[in-house]
């Protein structure tokens, strides 16, 4: 049998390095699937395009080599425009393959510009031209999305897909380029900020996620509190100078703590206005930092005093060399005592508006978090209970938590958390999400009913689109009829049992024992619908439509 393109570039991806293809299969993309598949890349079929995505999207974020997402031409792409776009506003190092139409077939039904579609939504657009240039194709996508961390659409027309392949074609070895070194200059004036600073936080992001170990030593060295952005949650866990995430999220004690800064150092991280909460947790007279190896990055959100062109793990050990003094700083024994008493949410004191039939949403996190086992990856919806589990489901480390929010969609967590599994195979996935995003994913719940996984799907159910209810019933927009974003009480754990899933409802603590139960020996996937009173809008809430 003729070997064609589509297996050439099966073939080649597989001899590059990736972990797991995700996808919707139909008759564009029937060729290139299998064709990674006979190549031993694992394979796991969506129920909607959208979920594929995001399935990928998880597996990026915390996988050691990269996913691909294999769609459809045209209506297979659209589909799953809102997952690759999240993945791309979020820099995840991810392959989509997407089948495209003939160049002939300019009245075909399916015909689109795909590459116009994936810019629009920041993703960057490839193609294979032509048997010849298969390879080369292939390679140049693959550069951009693991070296450039960008998402990278891989668009195949049907004609070249099944023209012969070359007999001479051959995968080159690729070599990573190495990091970027920061300038003498930079390492020097950041070294005299660290020495001169008597309070210095250092905030790693995304960027930062692979410099943990430098950044504490650092850290350590300059007596810096650390903390991270969300996405970068646990990556100095067990740290006794551990601040958590930076942010909306933050919890009292922490939040005091970074505004009480006079240096804040950001490393891979954007310091907008989630981070620090609309540049409050920056004091009036703090010095900012801003360490990335994206030029671009530097200053874009904030004014800052010094940015620092350059890997984060490289500048670190750098500015480690070139300190000649070192300070307990903003490491006191005053500071390390109060962050052992009230350095969680878990730990802070807060009402309980429990009713015997709605749980404080912060009691349930409370109760899940002392229940599930602590080797976990936690998946986050977007919503307004998105806070809860982010904050009071604590993580091992920074690849035990999976936030997509760069594009603000909800719907998107149970399927991230599905990927999220896939690539750490050795924790117990646990999602959290809301009722209105629960049911945009919900065709995904079969697909880890079918995978067999455990999983916790955790549904902080107010039967409500509840950022909307919470910000337009506030009274400061008059008395407007929120019957658009309120829905009636469903049973949720009646529905996941229909899938094939375990479900209990919770409206109470005395409810969370059937949970217990089952996470003394997680097996099969179980939803908890828990019905959670209302709390008068999240307290990270009001934060985030500031930005709108």
């Amino acid at each position: 049998m003729t070997r064609t393109v589509a297996d050439l570039v099966g073939s080649t991806l597989a001899d590059l390095g990736v972990g797991h293809v995700f996808g919707v299969v139909g008759s564009g993309n029937f060729a290139v699937t299998n064709a990674l598949r006979a190549a031993g890349i694992p394979f796991t079929a969506a129920r909607h395009e959208g979920g594929a995505a995001s399935m990928a999207d998880g597996y990026g974020r915390l996988g050691a080599l990269p996913p691909v997402l294999s769609l459809h031409q045209g209506c297979g792409l659209t589909n799953a425009v809102t997952g690759i776009g999240e993945a791309a506003k979020s820099r995840t190092p991810m392959l989509v393959l997407a089948a495209d139409t003939a160049g002939a077939t300019v009245n075909s039904n399916f015909r689109i510009d795909q590459d116009a579609l994936v810019a629009s939504v920041g993703a960057v657009p490839e193609r294979v031209h032509s048997a010849a240039s298969a390879v080369a194709d292939v390679v140049r996508a693959y550069r951009t999305a693991v070296h450039g961390r960008r998402t990278v659409v891989l668009n195949l027309p049907l004609d070249v897909q099944a023209a012969p392949a070359p007999d001479d074609a051959r995968t080159p070895t690729l070599t990573a380029p190495l990091p970027v070194r920061p300038a003498r200059r930079a390492v020097e004036d950041l070294a005299a900020l660290v020495e001169a600073a008597e309070r210095p936080v250092f905030v790693a992001g995304r960027g930062g996620r692979g410099a943990g170990p430098e950044i504490s030593a650092l850290a350590a060295a300059a007596g810096a509190l650390v903390a991270t952005s969300a996405v970068a949650n646990g990556l100095f866990r067990g740290e006794e100078f551990d601040l958590g995430i930076s942010g909306g999220f933050s919890a009292p004690l922490t939040a005091e703590l970074i505004a009480g800064a006079d240096l804040v150092v950001g490393w891979g991280c954007a310091l907008n206005m989630w981070t620090m909460r609309h540049g409050s947790l920056i004091g009036a007279s703090a010095k900012v930092v801003q360490v990335d190896d994206d030029l671009a990055a530097l200053g874009a959100h904030r004014p800052v005093d010094l940015g620092v062109h350059g890997d984060c793990a490289a500048t670190a050990a750098d500015v480690l060399d070139a300190l000649t003094t070192k300070s307990t700083g903003y490491r006191t024994a005053e500071v390390s005592a109060r962050l052992a008493e009230a350095r969680w949410w878990n730990d802070t004191p807060t009402p309980d508006v429990s009713t015997a039939e709605q749980i404080d949403p912060r009691a349930f996190s409370r109760g899940l978090d002392a229940l599930l086992p602590a080797e976990r990856v936690v998946a986050i919806d977007s919503g307004n209970f998105m806070g809860y589990p982010s904050t009071y489901l604590r993580v091992p480390d920074q690849n035990g938590f999976c936030f997509t929010q760069a594009f603000q969609s909800i719907g998107l967590g149970l399927a991230s958390g599905i990927g999220a599994a896939l690539a750490q195979p050795h924790r117990l996935a646990v999602v959290g999400t809301g009722d209105g995003g629960f049911w945009m994913g919900i065709s995904e719940l079969e697909t880890i009913v079918r995978l067999g996984i455990p999983m916790l799907v955790a549904v902080y159910d107010d039967a409500a689109y509840g950022a909307e209810v919470h910000h337009f019933g506030d009274g400061s927009h008059g008395d407007p009829d929120l019957g658009t974003v309120t829905f009636p009480d469903a049973d949720i754990a009646a529905v996941a049992r229909g899938y094939g899933a375990r479900g209990v409802t919770v409206r109470t603590k005395a409810d969370l024992e059937e949970v217990a139960a089952w996470a003394a020996d997680p097996r099969g996937v179980m939803v908890v619908d828990a019905k959670i009173a209302s709390d008068g809008g999240a307290w990270w809430l009001q934060e985030a439509f500031k930005g709108h």
